[in-house]
């Protein structure tokens, strides 16, 4: 499939270059999600997709969670689509850009003829309308806001060109307009509140409307006829395969594995490594690739008294076995964090010398903090036990037995873990007013630009870190058009993160997806979700 040049002339050529490097795909497992047999695509059918959680939300720009965005990102188009074989920006709803020497100013021209499927049109002013309602999303919102951080205007030149100014230089934007938080949405949505839009969903000009949303148990969409404006990295033309997807909410693993056995179902999320074994060789394709991004791992509170002290931060970071956790509880083929991206990010440094297991390192730095071994194994100082509660969400079913294993893990060196699970639709709520002291999460984006949206002290600092030169580092990879000085500034700010144990990585997220194979062409996007467009049953 050829893509379209980014840009229309060889002054963004570094620009360029930033944006398209390689993100890689992991192997898949038995079988393969493609055509195959030579057997022809065709139209029709229902594909029925079952997921683990509900994030309590449909609309594309306020979730953050893998098993929502599968459903909602079939909703809406973005101006840009990023090759997940090369990470090229390619053209979507923008059949061309312009981009200034700087990288303060993009210029948008879009497609002609591009409709919602309320029949309204797209037109610059409906995407000037959409950039400026994101800061006003609130909680849910923060993906979407930050990729718009900074921005100082939004113009519609004409009816189908929009030009975004931002007031430092932001090499990270055109990426950001690939992804589901800045997908585009019609006027009338703009217009809705948060929570209107979360609870009542959305009009996209995507390949699927939204038919039914019922909490915690479905999502169901249909296609959407007449659509003709899909992305050029879409092998189909016009409208979409499916008539129709549903997406069921069922939390357990092991109720998953058995639906897609039995044909109950067409496709699941979160293969479990438990049921791997049982879905191999039979009429299932496990297909799987590493998410890009922020790695899962335990967000500390760096405003807590005992997760100030640099010592204790990087003892539970010395103390934490990856490979164990990573080979007992995680799908076939997931790796250990070797920094706090994730390998197939843009510019990850490989930093797993940091992170190696060391249980004596990890005591006496608590000695050398003042945390002394007591008679039950917990460390005490000053009378108080040295003990921190974890909160979870259960959006992913390897979350609890992971949590666990650093639980004894961290009880080994005499730190006390408190497990704490809340809701799924508590995450961002949760991150936002700092209402933990440890946090255990993860966020896919294939920009190495998601550390500053996660860790800068000048944007939200889920993790109320001090202002440091980690800022600065941040600040100057999202403002440089160079390349080679962009991935170093990069490699220090990965480096700044992990030698103070800001955030303690644990174990790359890798999206292991159970299809059956009567479906084809179910195919990963750059941020290891999926797009259904192209996808058929026979």
């Amino acid at each position: 499939m050829t893509a379209l040049p980014v840009s229309r002339s060889s002054r963004w050529a570094p620009l360029a270059a930033l944006l398209t490097t390689s993100v890689l795909l992991t192997a898949c497992g038995s079988g393969d999600t493609g055509s195959g047999g030579g057997s022809r695509p065709k139209s029709g059918g229902t594909l029925t997709f079952a997921v683990g959680s509900d994030s309590g939300c449909v609309d594309p720009q306020q979730v953050g969670s893998n098993d929502t965005i599968y459903s909602v990102r079939q909703l809406v188009d973005s101006l840009t689509d990023q090759d997940p074989r090369t990470g090229k920006i390619v053209p979507w709803l923008a059949k061309s850009w312009d981009i200034n020497s700087d990288a303060t100013r993009f210029t948008f021209h879009l497609r002609s003829g591009v409709t919602f499927s309320d029949g309204s049109k797209l037109t610059a002013q409906v995407v000037k309308d959409n950039f400026d309602a994101v800061p006003k999303l609130g909680a849910l919102g923060t993906l979407a806001e930050g990729y718009l951080s900074g921005v100082k205007s939004t113009v519609a030149v004409d009816p189908l060109t929009v030009k975004v100014t931002f007031a430092q230089p932001n090499a990270q934007f055109l990426q950001a307009t690939s992804t589901h938080s800045l997908g585009i949405e019609s006027a009338a949505s703009v217009r809705k509140t948060p929570q209107q839009k979360c609870s009542d969903g959305i009009v996209g000009s995507g390949p699927f409307t939204l038919k039914g949303y019922v909490q915690n148990q479905s999502v169901t969409l249909a296609r959407r006829t007449g659509y003709a404006w899909g992305s050029s990295l879409w092998a189909k033309k016009g409208e979409a395969y499916l008539d129709k997807l549903v997406f069921k909410v069922v939390p357990e693993a092991g109720v998953r594995a058995g639906s897609l056995q039995s044909g109950q179902v067409d496709a699941i999320s979160s293969v479990g490594k438990a049921n791997e074994a049982a879905l191999k060789g039979g009429q299932v394709t496990l297909a799987r690739r590493a998410n890009p991004g922020v790695v899962f791992g335990l967000g500390l509170n760096n405003a807590r008294p005992v997760l100030k002290d640099a010592r204790v931060r990087q003892a539970i970071e010395a103390a934490v076995d990856r490979e164990q956790i990573a080979g007992t509880v995680f799908p076939t083929g997931t790796r250990p964090a070797g920094s706090v991206l994730a390998h197939t990010t843009p510019d990850y440094t490989d930093l797993s010398a940091d992170l190696a297991t060391d249980t004596a390192k990890a005591k006496s730095l608590l000695e050398q903090a003042g945390w002394k071994a007591a008679g039950d194994g917990v460390r005490t100082k000053g009378g108080k036990k040295l003990s921190l509660t974890v909160t979870w969400f259960p959006n992913a079913a390897t979350n609890q037995p992971a949590l666990e294993l650093v639980q004894q893990q961290l009880k080994a060196v005499g730190i006390d873990v408190v497990l704490r699970q809340l809701p799924v639709t508590q995450f961002a709520t949760t991150l936002q007013a700092g209402d933990f002291d440890v946090v255990w999460g993860n966020v896919t984006r294939s920009d190495p630009d998601i550390l500053r949206s996660s860790f800068s002290t000048r944007l939200a600092n889920f993790y109320h870190l001090p202002a440091s030169s980690l800022d600065t580092a941040l600040s100057q990879q999202a403002a440089t058009t160079d390349t080679a000085k962009r991935a170093k500034l990069v490699a220090e700010a990965q480096r700044l993160i992990v030698r103070n144990a800001y955030y303690v990585p644990v174990v790359e997220l890798q999206t292991q997806l159970g299809v059956s194979t009567k479906v084809h062409d179910l195919d990963f996007d750059s941020g290891s979700r999926v797009q259904l467009h192209d996808t058929w049953i026979g």
